[in-house]
């Protein structure tokens, strides 16, 4: 196993789901999340064309829904794009 830089323990449990992770831990379709990701309501990250899901976003939506005893919408966890970048994704 590869050292990690820093002598750092490596991070617990995955940086990044699938979107097909991500459909199955919410009990919906995978193209489900793919639109919502395409309508920016779901955080995503792009690498050469496949879609990734922070760990981090999913796990902070479910704790705030959890603490605040209240529906969270994922839109709100969505960083608006920069400008002269493109928002929609193309849907596979």
């Amino acid at each position: 196993m590869r050292a990690h830089r820093g002598g750092a323990a490596p991070p617990e449990g995955p940086r990044f789901y699938s979107v097909a992770q991500v459909a199955e831990m919410l009990g919906m379709s995978s193209m489900t999340v793919y639109r919502a990701i395409n309508a920016g309501e779901f955080p995503a990250v792009r690498i050469r064309g496949r879609l990734i899901v922070p760990a981090k976003a999913v796990d902070a939506m479910v704790e705030a829904a959890v603490a605040d005893r209240t529906v969270v919408d994922a839109a709100d966890w969505v960083v608006p794009p920069a400008a002269g970048q493109v928002a929609g994704v193309t849907l596979p």
